[in-house]
């Protein structure tokens, strides 16, 4: 089968929860789900040149990841996040600044492999600062016409702004969202109306193939311009929910290139995401 090339571009980090420390963000989770779908998955973002990015790009061994494209940065550490977890397994994080993937560096081998991709995902956090920001953009206006670029928004604290926001709906032509973030959306680009008219209307007005919308215990919903897909969520036993939206964008993606019917898409994505809130951290194995 030929492997589709896709890249998570961002955040790389290591996720501090109560039970000990996880490699995550956002982006390095898609791209673990995406092997595991089938893809071969490339990861931009950039460590401290520390012990903690040492052990990083060895996990990164141990999975089986493609390292190439990961920066050490001399003078900013490797980046990490508070993650509490409430009776649910629902997390909060406080997300450390001044940090490593902050510091993201345009070259010519990004472009390169920018020419070169069937698909990327991107969210809003890596672009609260200038200089990664700079760089996913130019990452985003590199790839080929047909190539799918994911906003998976995950809007964090306040590393956002409605620039940032209306800046990546226009590069992307898939958006990925919960039902917590649609209304901030809406309300920072300045649209009206409920839920299904919300949809609507961020298809027409930025030409999106597809928005994934996961409302949590209430589901999930597919919409393209000429069909949907509305999913219940599957019961499991919680552990956390940490990875759990990342995969779903990566087996969602995967499926996309394979060509795969929308509502066996969506099935397996729900599959899989309830997997991992069944297991610690964001990167479990696929039994």
């Amino acid at each position: 089968m030929h492997q589709f090339k896709v890249v998570g571009i961002g955040e790389l980090l290591w996720d501090m929860l109560p039970q000990g420390k996880q490699i995550g963000g956002a982006p390095c989770n898609f791209a673990y789900h995406a092997f595991q779908a089938g893809c071969r998955p490339f990861v931009i973002s950039a460590l401290g040149a520390d012990a903690s990015g040492d052990e990083i790009l060895a996990k990164f061994d141990e999975f089986g990841l493609d390292k190439s494209f990961v920066q050490r940065t001399a003078n900013l550490p490797t980046g990490t996040v508070t993650v509490s977890l409430d009776m649910n397994g629902i997390p909060t994080y406080i997300i450390h600044e001044n940090v490593a993937w902050d510091n993201i560096v345009w070259n010519n081998p990004l472009e390169t492999l920018a020419k070169n991709v069937d698909a990327v995902c991107f969210g809003s956090l890596a672009q609260r600062n200038t200089v990664s920001q700079q760089t996913i953009l130019s990452f985003l206006n590199a790839t080929k016409t047909d190539c799918l670029r994911v906003f998976d928004i995950n809007l964090r604290q306040t590393f956002y702004n409605n620039e940032t926001i209306l800046k990546s709906l226009e590069l992307a032509n898939i958006l990925k969202l919960n039902d917590d973030e649609l209304p901030v959306v809406a309300e920072l680009i300045g649209l009206l109306g409920n839920d299904n008219e919300l949809l609507s209307q961020l298809m027409n007005r930025f030409n999106l193939k597809l928005i994934a919308l996961t409302k949590g215990a209430k589901g999930s919903l597919l919409q393209t311009e000429n069909d949907q897909s509305f999913m219940e969520v599957t019961k499991v036993q919680i552990a956390d929910n940490v990875g759990a939206g990342d995969s779903f964008t990566a087996v969602l993606v995967a499926g996309l290139l394979q060509n795969h019917e929308l509502k066996r898409i969506h099935e397996t994505a729900t599959q899989v995401a309830a997997f991992v809130c069944t297991q610690d951290g964001a990167m479990p194995v696929y039994k």
